[in-house]
């Protein structure tokens, strides 16, 4: 992305979009009770209410009434059917993962198979997107966490720990590619999850190859692990490489959510919140609600003079629906420079 005289001045920076993770799957309801959803109508009403605080994308997972995270796909299709009618202007992001909460005590954290993954193409109502991990992974999500951050939690259990701690992303190229044509074929578009610059251009290529044809809209993913450790010098060397057409949104978790959200805001990017990612105050003193962080970022977004964006509006910023007709579409209108062609020296040199 290119920053030019005046980009940190919010007129010339988009509306801030702000995604809600409340669900967070890898906790147990006892972990924090207050703000954990349940049932079916809590779970929708979570959605509500982050929707009313400021948040018009919602990152969702489902949950089992035994609080379990849910692997059946048809509680998925009743949670995005509750979620559209109450709140109808609010991105519905399906969690790609379906759900990597290991099923007993000392179980693999995992991912569910590939096929399985294949079939969020098919729920209905269709979702707005599905999250694409890219590259297979270690995803070690407590590698920067304190040991206080976990202390008290089901995280704690030297077994979860464990399991999570061993935890892998699959996302080999085959099932990637063959993930994002169904998503694509639905009308469901592909939000991917950038861990670091290498799966950044894994995706540009399947762009330049034309497996994918749409808006890059996209997460850097910054919770170390395997990832990208959340520093100044990881974000501005990935933002070397997004053209500007990109629709960025920067992740974390714990306590660096917050400072990594201030500098996207800052810089006109987008940002994420919620239990999934952090449960704590900045000083450690209180578990903090998803509603509350996503409160706190409004507050914070309209001292930099930045508005946030509403549902329709947050649609247009992610160009939800939008799909390109060619190669040659898709890399003009996410700003990357065309393909090489024979005897054409120079990507931004143009024929007269």
């Amino acid at each position: 992305m290119n920053f030019l005289d005046g980009s940190l001045f919010p007129e010339n920076q988009d509306k801030l979009v702000i995604t809600a993770a409340p669900y967070g799957p890898e906790w147990i309801p006892s972990d924090f009770p207050e703000d954990i959803p349940l049932t079916m109508q809590e779970q929708v009403q979570k959605a509500v209410d982050c929707y009313n605080a400021g948040a018009t994308v919602l990152h969702l997972h489902v949950r089992e009434l035994d609080g379990k995270g849910s692997k059946r796909l048809s509680k998925f299709n009743e949670l995005i059917a509750g979620v559209r009618k109450a709140v109808p202007d609010m991105i519905i992001q399906v969690g790609g993962s379906i759900s990597f909460a290991p099923e007993s005590d000392g179980a693999a954290a995992k991912w569910l198979s590939d096929d399985t993954r294949h079939m969020l193409a098919e729920l209905d109502p269709k979702p707005d997107q599905v999250t694409v991990t890219v590259n297979t992974t270690q995803m070690n999500v407590l590698e920067h966490m304190d040991v206080a951050d976990y202390a008290g939690t089901s995280m704690a259990d030297p077994q979860t720990y464990n399991a999570y701690r061993e935890m892998v992303v699959p996302s080999g190229p085959g099932w990637a590619e063959e993930h994002v044509r169904r998503l694509s074929a639905a009308g469901i578009q592909s939000a991917f999850q950038f861990y670091n610059i290498n799966s950044f251009e894994t995706v540009e290529r399947m762009i330049r190859r034309g497996v994918y044809m749409g808006p890059l809209v996209m997460n850097w993913v910054a919770i170390s692990g395997g990832m990208d450790a959340p520093n100044v010098y990881n974000l501005a060397n990935f933002l070397r490489a997004v053209p500007d057409g990109a629709m960025l949104t920067v992740e974390s978790s714990m306590r660096n959510v917050l400072p990594i959200n201030m500098m996207g805001m800052a810089m006109g990017l987008h940002v994420r919140c919620g239990i999934e990612d952090n449960l704590w105050t900045q000083d450690r003193k209180a578990k903090m609600s998803t509603v509350r962080q996503i409160e706190q970022l409004v507050r914070l977004s309209r001292e930099f003079g930045r508005e946030v964006a509403s549902g329709k509006e947050a649609r247009e910023i992610c160009k939800i629906g939008v799909f390109y007709d060619s190669i040659e579409e898709t890399l003009a209108q996410n700003g990357f420079a065309p393909n090489a062609k024979p005897g054409l020296q120079g990507y931004l040199r143009k024929a007269a």
